[in-house]
């Protein structure tokens, strides 16, 4: 299960940080060229370990970045300001609501992939 979801995830996060560059609202989110790039290499390395990776390796991906995503959607959400829950982490990367919103979605996608991973299979 992780090897999928490490796949599907990967190449959604490619998608979107292509797509982002062109249209920086997409879903409501900020997508700014920093928040694209970080995409894109997100991306590109859930699409290696999901494609080229073990399994085992693909499931402790999907456990970090699950936690990782996870945590930045939560922390983001309650440290940011405003109507908006704006997070300001540079100049170049800002995450309101919808960002944090779609970041806790992602982590609990690679929990579920990560855990949903049999340990005998790993």
């Amino acid at each position: 299960m992780a090897k999928t979801v490490a796949t599907l995830v990967g190449v959604v996060f490619i998608l979107v940080g292509i797509v982002g560059f062109f249209s920086p609202t997409l879903l409501g989110a900020h997508l700014g060229k920093a928040h694209n790039v970080v995409h894109l290499v997100s991306g590109g390395i859930s699409l290696y370990l999901g494609m080229k990776g073990s399994l085992s390796a693909a499931k402790q991906f999907c456990i970090i970045f699950g936690i990782v995503y996870g945590l930045l959607g939560v922390c983001g959400y309650f440290l940011g300001t405003g109507p908006d829950h704006m997070l300001n982490l540079t100049t170049y990367l800002m995450l309101g609501t919808r960002d944090h919103i779609i970041h806790i979605l992602i982590g609990v996608i690679y929990l579920i992939g990560g855990f949903g991973t049999k340990s005998s299979a790993a």
